[in-house]
């Protein structure tokens, strides 16, 4: 349990990490190519090419299979408090771990087409990139209920068991809200700003917390509570 508690400090830390390095990426480096309109778009892909994939490797692909570990060391730490629940949110951080990893894959092979397209037939191009992005937007950018979804349910069972600071839970359950409310149409595009900054900060807490913690003290926590019953 312990390793597996390291690991999750780790790609906690690494997940922050790449979420900030994507966000500046595309504030800076990207930000020509990527607030530009469809013809201007592929236009410009081939020269931002190289770019796009290092981008789309760290944000999307890192981001998504360190995921996964953080989710397997979340059921270790939380599974004892409530079995069911914790089952069902990692199946659900499993499920948006690998629609992270699926989005960057299609982005990565979407975006060489369309380059390769657009030598050929510039028009065709850009109808070409409005259907990836139309595919992109509906796997994961256009909303965050998937992972608000799992940081919801990982946050409650751990507020209700006390085995994760409380306002780290608390911040977790404000944040899992936000997620959610990202599907509502008029609400998306502040929802879906204050998700994923906000758990920039909610992955660089968690993994302090797991690197920091022992998870023999959260044992003893527990068993103190247990009550034993002696023979006469």
């Amino acid at each position: 349990m312990r390793n597996l508690q390291k690991m999750g400090g780790v790609t906690a830390l690494i997940h922050s990490a790449a979420y900030l390095v994507g966000i500046g990426m595309y504030l800076t480096v990207l930000s020509p190519i990527l607030d530009a309109t469809p013809d201007q778009y592929v236009a410009l892909l081939a020269d931002y090419q190289s770019t796009m994939y290092i981008w789309i490797f760290i944000a999307y692909l890192v981001s998504g299979f360190c995921l996964i570990v953080v989710s397997l060391a979340l059921h270790e730490q939380l599974k004892a408090s409530s079995p069911a629940m914790m089952q069902t949110a990692t199946v659900i951080g499993f499920i948006w771990a690998g629609l992270i990893i699926a989005s960057g894959n299609i982005m990565l092979h979407g975006f060489g087409q369309v380059a390769d397209i657009y030598r050929q037939n510039p028009a065709q191009a850009e109808t070409v990139w409005l259907a990836l992005t139309i595919v992109e937007n509906g796997i994961v950018s256009a909303h965050e209920l998937t992972g608000g979804v799992w940081i919801l349910l990982l946050s409650w069972v751990a507020f209700r068991a006390g085995t994760l600071p409380r306002s780290l839970n608390v911040f977790g359950l404000i944040i899992g809200l936000a997620g959610i409310i990202s599907i509502v149409p008029p609400l998306a595009e502040i929802a879906v700003t204050i998700f994923g900054l906000s758990m920039i900060v909610w992955f660089a807490w968690l993994g302090i917390v797991l690197l920091r913690r022992s998870p023999t003290v959260e044992i003893k926590k527990r068993d103190a509570f247990v009550p034993r019953h002696t023979t006469p």
